[in-house]
């Protein structure tokens, strides 16, 4: 049994804010993180870097040429 990730309030929030968005069909980007969280984007990069390094969000870019969305932030596929 893998050993349970241990979570700050705000990894949490993040978290399920992101995982919330792409349940509906959203795009995690980190303005719509920030949205669902109610927190300013500045206060994001720590927590969405130690959830990123836990291997529960990972970063991709925007796939469409010509649009400045920034990274999205999406769950980590399981095998």
């Amino acid at each position: 049994m893998p050993q349970q990730l241990r979570l700050t309030a705000v990894e949490e929030l993040v978290y399920v804010a992101a995982t919330g968005l792409e349940a509906r069909g959203e795009i995690p980007y980190l303005a719509a993180i920030a949205r669902e969280t109610g927190l300013p984007q500045e206060q994001l990069g720590q927590p969405l870097h130690e959830l990123t390094e836990k291997n529960l969000l990972h970063r991709e870019e925007t796939p469409v040429e010509g649009t400045d969305l920034g990274p999205r932030w999406c769950t980590q596929q399981r095998t």
